[in-house]
């Protein structure tokens, strides 16, 4: 499982949801699990109204409050992108953390989303197994 860096906020505040699973690392910064979930989703910037410039891609993966998406064009550190998964239209906001290249033609840019956890189906799914965590001696003794 990958961990991605996160930065203690003031508004980080539960409000009665529960809080994902963290740890954290010698800077003390606190880590969010990531799952290595790649879907299909339409990505397109937020401030540019209508379907000119969204584009198809996928997430390489997915974080209770954030995603690494595949983009090809290049974006800044601050823009705002809407992420809607492909499988149940559900939209998502988030903030674009890091743009980095990602072979010759693409990037990958880290999205947080700070308005809610993530609540596409397919990462919901495979977040709740990642928590059930049972003894390797239990799942062989039948």
């Amino acid at each position: 499982m990958w961990l991605r860096p996160t930065r203690p906020t003031a508004d980080n505040s539960n409000s009665g949801r529960e809080v994902p699973a963290k740890s954290a690392n010698c800077c003390g910064e606190t880590m969010e699990k990531r799952l290595p979930i790649a879907m299909v989703v339409n990505l397109a910037s937020a401030q540019v109204q209508g379907t000119t410039g969204s584009e198809l891609t996928y997430t390489n993966n997915v974080s209770a409050h954030g995603a690494c998406v595949v983009s090809s064009r290049q974006w800044q550190p601050g823009e705002i992108a809407e992420v809607t998964s492909f499988l149940d239209q559900v939209a998502m906001r988030g903030k674009v953390v890091y743009c980095r290249r990602h072979g010759d033609d693409q990037y990958a840019i880290g999205l947080s989303f700070q308005n809610g956890a993530v609540v596409w189906s397919i990462y919901l799914k495979y977040a709740c197994r990642a928590q059930e965590t049972v003894p390797l001696r239990q799942r062989f003794a039948r």
